[in-house]
């Protein structure tokens, strides 16, 4: 399981011209399912999501997380990272889990995600997303569940 977190002053979802989800303060989180991922590494990877400290303490540190601000995540389906680019000039989604088993998961990592933080907003799997953001700083990162090196 991989995703790429974006530090963000807001950020929206946008469906058929409908907004589905939107946060202010907070993290964008695509977030690829890989075959051979399953709850425990969806587990890891939204823990490690909140407990990540890229927020600035008084001391303009990055030493907070989002648990720490009360900030926003919102997650994002992005099956496309999960692409294999080393080669050719299109990209090969052979590491891509099933999109059953993704959808099923991606809906796990969701609820846990719900569980476990107050301000939780998603995109909706498979279907044509508009996502807009203001990256703060710019600031990104890429994640992985232990399952998976980068």
């Amino acid at each position: 399981m991989l995703t790429v977190i974006q530090r963000v002053t807001q950020a929206k979802v946008v469906v058929d011209g409908n907004t589905i989800g939107e946060i202010q303060q907070g993290i964008v989180a695509l977030l690829a399912i890989e075959k051979g991922d399953g709850e425990r590494e969806a587990k890891q990877l939204i823990e490690r999501v909140l407990n990540y400290r890229i927020f600035a303490d008084e001391n303009d540190k990055m030493n907070l997380s989002l648990r720490d601000i009360s900030g926003g995540l919102l997650l994002i389906p992005q099956f496309t990272l999960a692409a294999d680019t080393k080669k050719g000039n299109r990209p090969s989604f052979t590491a891509a889990a099933a999109p059953s088993i993704a959808s099923a998961l991606f809906d796990f990592a969701t609820h846990y995600a719900k569980q476990h933080h107050n301000h939780i907003a998603s995109g909706q799997f498979a279907a044509n997303m508009q996502v807009s953001l203001c990256n703060d700083g710019p600031v990104t990162f890429t994640l992985t569940s232990n399952n998976r090196s980068a």
